[in-house]
């Protein structure tokens, strides 16, 4: 059982979002998942439409009338996937905890003797480094650190990895923390320039996937439902999807065991067999002798900035091989984060934001015009 803990002590940097769609999408994967809203603010638990007497509050408290066991609390919001909710009254908690000897260990005693087969816990953090984000620090083995692409959430970034420090160093308690961008805008310059910041200071402890800005997720909260449920084929579900794809396959590492496929994709993959051999080969090229990082992006991959739209380089001219379906596509190159349109290319269109795409149509027969 893997035990996550979701925290920033910086608010709106997608930690609740992270936390709950990262759930629902690691479920989908076949992994039974419980999820922990440790934030007396509740926000998960009242966006996935949650209303429960008892809380998480009433497992951890040694005070209340209604001490109740974890099992006792959780709720189920989707096939996989639980819930233990919380409530304002977990607020009072780090006062009650104040004079009580191991109170930075209570979480961690309650999960060591909670008996539930769950593949993962996560567990959502309050937006501040007191006892109760202690708490899930000291009981979990992993942190994840959603962090915008902005510099005060940087700034805020080494307070947090100094409290998981000493963690380790006062409680002999090692916990990996790798860090997550969130609310990535690709729309701005400025965005690449802070990625790329992140990317040479933390190197190995950052997720290769990002979490774009998408409005269905906002959209999903304020329907009390996670991504998957309420539109699985934006880009808020794919990013977290793909993310929750990445921490599987760490598991599978480690394990050296095979992910369980689904009977869904069982059938995905026998489509993709049959369709496969229809898809035409394009190559994609521009000319930047300059540039440290070129991306493709376009409707064929939803506008995403990850390593499948990385270009690679040979003399100066940077070149993307892509099997596409027929079909008319809009795309542009992203050099060194300026968003440019295909210069060689004479098809182009207005988008909606009043810059240039450039435009790829692919008939029958790899008849291909731009």
């Amino acid at each position: 059982m893997r035990i996550i803990a979701i925290t920033n002590q910086k608010g709106g940097c997608g930690k609740t979002t992270t936390a709950v769609n990262l759930a629902a999408s690691l479920a989908t994967n076949a992994r039974k998942v419980l999820l922990i809203d440790l934030d007396p603010q509740a926000h998960a638990t009242l966006g996935l439409n949650i209303k429960s007497p008892l809380s998480i509050y009433n497992v951890l408290s040694k005070t209340t009338h209604q001490k109740a066991k974890l099992d006792g609390i959780i709720q189920n919001i989707s096939p996989d996937f639980d819930i233990a909710p919380s409530g304002i009254i977990l607020s009072t908690l780090e006062q009650e905890l104040a004079g009580e000897i191991g109170r930075e260990s209570r979480l961690r005693e309650v999960l060591n003797n909670f008996k539930e087969n769950y593949d993962y816990i996560l567990i959502d953090c309050p937006p501040n480094l007191g006892i109760l984000t202690i708490n899930a620090i000291r009981a979990a083995s992993e942190v994840i650190i959603p962090v915008e692409a902005s510099r005060f959430s940087l700034e805020g970034l080494g307070q947090l990895i100094s409290i998981v420090e000493l963690v380790k160093d006062r409680l002999n308690h090692e916990v990996a923390f790798r860090i997550l961008v969130a609310n990535f805008d690709s729309r701005l310059a400025h965005s690449f320039k802070m990625l790329e910041k992140i990317r040479s200071d933390f190197k190995d402890k950052l997720f290769s996937n990002i979490i774009h800005v998408n409005v269905k997720l906002k959209e999903a909260q304020n329907q009390g439902s996670h991504i998957l449920d309420f539109d699985k084929y934006c880009r808020g579900a794919k990013d977290y999807y793909s993310l929750s794809r990445e921490i599987i396959t760490q598991e599978i590492i480690d394990k050296k065991i095979p992910a369980p496929v689904r009977p869904l994709e069982k059938k995905m993959q026998e489509i993709l067999r049959t369709e496969l051999p229809k898809l035409n080969e394009v190559i994609f090229k521009v000319a930047a002798p300059q540039a440290k990082d070129v991306y493709l992006a376009g409707e064929f991959n939803n506008w995403r900035l990850d390593d499948t739209g990385r270009m690679a380089q040979d003399n100066g001219t940077w070149s993307k091989k892509l099997n596409l379906s027929c079909g008319r596509y809009r795309y542009r190159f992203v050099i060194d984060g300026k968003w440019v349109e295909d210069s060689g290319n004479p098809l182009k269109e207005i988008n909606p934001y009043g810059s240039v795409d450039s435009l790829i149509e692919i008939g029958s027969n790899n008849n291909t015009r731009r």
